[in-house]
């Protein structure tokens, strides 16, 4: 592995976590917390864009997420 790869890697491992961070932050924000049952689905909404993660982590309620994400495990 060059240099290069390293570094591509150590970045994209940054972004994913980074994107991690975000997700359970608004989580927190609307739910108060992050219990089990939400933490289960962070890994479902980072397979979504933050275009398209951010709004359902607004606007669903914590029903509709586990539901909806639960339901692809």
């Amino acid at each position: 592995m060059n240099l290069t790869e390293a570094y591509q890697e150590a970045r994209a491992q940054a972004v994913q976590e980074g994107q991690r961070q975000v997700v359970e932050n608004l989580l927190r924000f609307r739910f108060g917390s992050v219990d089990e049952e939400l933490s289960r689905v962070v890994d479902s909404l980072l397979q979504l864009t933050p275009e398209e993660f951010t709004p359902l982590c607004l606007e669903l309620s914590r029903e509709d997420l586990l539901a909806r994400f639960n339901s692809h495990q």
